[in-house]
This record gives structure tokens, sequence and C-alpha cells, in this order.
């Protein structure tokens, strides 16, 4: 089996990294992929034909160049194949389900009912592979992997401790291998949003990205060279929605945004996060800042906050972006999470699939 981490890699491998360009771009030739990657051609050679082997490629003869004397150019584009790769992205109330091709292109999703305060851990994922055989009913494609993403944290084997979910190192990833018979792979959504951003970034073009999450869980992670890192906080419990609802005595966070006493709380969370986050920038120097998570989609006052709190306490140069609203977050990380192994490590993946 693929092993579950490190995920989200920038590609390592040729033929990871031509795989990459490749799906980047309309249609590419092997010198363009030479002259992308740095590689050299016997190399770029020898990935391409793995790929081609795999089925992850095809070459488009009908688009042949000939230049003068020498072989013609053939250029490559992915191919379409039966492969089907899932993503999950579990809440607390539900939990997204999707399928997508090696293209990206999703197949078919749906949310599946997972109250996670009235389910056990085992029901939680009863109802997670109920909802995937039945997605799965009617779609001619064969599963070659899975990839989860949850709030908290996941340890190297894959386990995942998620106060919010009532989760302490939930073994997700061997329950849905011994169900399925694929590769899993599991992240924390945060990594997941970073992931969603790197893989559609062309090689060389990487710049220093960081996000910042605050919803039931708080957390921050930090592009690191081909790698995603995640980053110390200070405080973070007391940001969680649920801290503040507590703290203000109300049910939801729509509803304290009604509420004018709950409003000082709701400021102090926005400059909090502000604080943090310029104190972040200043130790990591990123290109850019992306928030995401209800802290601010669910607050119209918090991002104006945040952002003038981050601009007064750094003088870096930064792109500050936000991702808007909760279903944007959780379509981009489910998508993210199950192309990784897919873009990670194709070749590894293509041997699993002939194995199965």
């Amino acid at each position: 089996m693929i092993k579950s981490g490190p995920v989200f890699t920038r590609p390592r491998t040729p033929a990871a990294k031509c795989l990459h360009i490749i799906r980047l771009n309309p249609v590419v030739t092997r010198s363009e992929l030479v002259e992308a990657t740095g590689l050299s051609q016997p190399t770029i050679t020898r990935a391409t034909a793995a790929l081609l082997s795999a089925g992850l490629i095809r070459e488009r003869t009908d688009l042949t160049q000939s230049r003068g004397r020498g072989r013609p150019t053939v250029p490559l584009e992915v191919a379409d194949n039966d492969w089907m790769l899932a993503g999950i992205a579990v809440g607390t109330a539900f939990t997204r389900i999707a399928f997508f091709d090696t293209k990206g292109r999703t197949l078919c999703e749906e949310d599946v009912a997972t109250p996670v305060f009235r389910l056990s851990e085992g029901d939680v994922i009863e109802h997670i592979i109920a909802g995937m055989n039945r997605l799965m009913t009617g779609l001619d494609r064969r599963l070659v992997s899975v990839g989860v993403t949850t709030s908290g944290c996941v340890d190297e084997s894959g386990r995942v401790t998620a106060h919010n979910l009532g989760w302490e190192r939930m073994d997700i990833t061997s329950r849905l291998q011994y169900q399925f018979g694929v590769p899993v792979v599991v992240s924390s959504v945060i990594p997941a949003i970073l992931g969603s951003e790197t893989q559609s970034t062309e090689l060389g073009a990487e710049k220093p990205v960081m996000v910042l999450y605050a919803d039931d869980s708080v957390g921050a992670a930090l592009t690191v060279n081909d790698e995603i890192a995640p980053l110390e906080l200070t405080a973070p419990d007391s940001l969680a929605t649920q801290a503040v609802l507590a703290a203000a005595g109300a049910e939801s966070l729509p509803d304290a945004v009604q509420d004018p006493s709950a409003r000082a709380l709701l400021d102090d969370r926005a400059r909090s996060l502000g604080t943090i986050a310029a104190s972040l920038v200043a130790e990591h120097a990123p290109d850019t800042l992306v928030v995401a998570g209800g802290a601010f989609s669910d607050d119209p006052a918090a991002p104006k906050l945040f952002a003038a709190t981050v601009r007064q306490n750094t003088d870096q140069a930064l792109e500050l972006r936000m991702i808007p609203s909760p279903s944007e977050i959780v379509r981009a990380c489910t998508r993210a999470v199950a192309l990784d192994p897919l873009l990670r490590v194709p070749l590894e993946l293509g041997r699993e699939a002939k194995a199965a």
C-alpha cells in the first residue's frame, strides 16, 4: 500500500513532474517537458513512457508536427481512463463524498449526514462507507484510491485526533483500506487547503503561501520548499468557534453576529487572529496569506478587522486572500485530497491499480 504521507508534497519524481505539467496544459511536447523540468531528454522519455504504459497520458498523433529531419514531435495530454479517485471531507454534521476522474473532473458528489455528537465513531464510518457504495452504483469505473480530510490533527499512521469530532487517534485509514482494498491517505483540512493551491501551480512558479484556518478548530500551515508544514499557534483553543459561542452564550455564529452583546467577543477574536497571523508572517515571510473558515466567512465584520490588524502589525508586502464560503473550502479540500496520490506518486498508484 502507498504510505499515508507526507501528503501534498510538490512533484518529486520525473513521472510526477511530467504529469503535473501535462495536466496543467492542453497539450505538451516532450521537448517542452525537458525545458520545464530541467530534466534530461532520456529521463523525460522514460517518465513519459511509464505514464503512457500506466494509461495516465496519451499521445495526440493527430497533432503530430514534422520539423525537417528527425522523429516527428507528438504532443501529450492527460488520458481518459476508467479510474476514479474518492475524496471525503468529514464534518460535524455532514460529510462530503465526491468522485473524480484522473483529469480532476467531478463524476458525482453528495453530502452524507454524519452528526458526530449522536453517532459513535464506528457509525460515522459506516455512514461514509454506505454513502460511497451508493454513489459508486452505476459508475462504470474502478476505484483506485481514497483521500480523507478532517479537522484536528493526523499522525504519521493516518490516525485522527479531532476534539470537535470526538475522535482520539481514530483509525479511519485501516477501516477504509479494509473495506475498499485501495490506498487511503488522510490529511487535516489546513494542509488540504494549501494542497489545492499547490496542485494548480506550475513548476518553478512556487512562492511561499501560508493558510490560517479558524472555525471549529484553529490552525495554520506554510509551504516550505516542496512540502507543507504545520505551524505552532498561541492560544488557538480559545479562538475556536465553540469556545467563542460558549463565552457569548450563543447557539450558532449567525446568532452571535446578530447579538450586540456578542459583538465585542467576535471583534476580539478577529483582532487576535490578525495578531497571530502577523506574528507568523513576520517569522516565515510568505508572499500570500490565505484565510478560511467560519470565523471569517460567517462574520461579515471579521475580515476587515482581521486584515487591518495584520497590516498594522507587519511591514511585509503581502497578498491577503480569503476563501469566501465553507462550501468552497470543502469542495477544494475534497478534490485536493482525492487527487493527491495520483499527482504525488502516479506510477506507484498505477502499480497498485494493476495489482488489484
